[in-house]
């Protein structure tokens, strides 16, 4: 993505969107996590995190991306659907992080 061109909104929309649809596979793993240590799964979870963690290192990639192209002094439009994004990745990165911890409590 290193376009001499400045990107137009709806290119940085677009790569909004594949943001939350990473991070939204991310998520729904995550929380599959919790679910499995819940009931006891125990040897589920680390497969769930791993394909948790694939799908936000393609989102986080984006986002980079993105930062890369501001960084050069690229003009980004940007609009609500990469804040929501952003918001996206972000709260999905904090469940990552504690997802061990709840499973940890689950197995007590």
């Amino acid at each position: 993505m290193t376009s001499e061109k400045n990107l137009t909104r709806q290119e940085i929309s677009m790569i909004g969107f594949e943001i939350v649809a990473y991070a939204g596979d991310a998520r729904s793993s995550l929380l599959e996590a919790i679910k499995c240590a819940r009931r006891g799964e125990f040897d589920k979870i680390d497969g769930l995190v791993r394909d948790a963690q694939e799908n936000l290192n393609i989102a986080h990639a984006k986002q980079t991306e993105m930062l890369a192209l501001e960084a050069q002094g690229k003009d980004l439009d940007i609009g609500f659907i990469m804040i929501h994004a952003q918001d996206h990745l972000m709260t999905t990165m904090l469940l990552k992080d504690i997802v061990y911890d709840i499973c940890e409590i689950y197995k007590k």
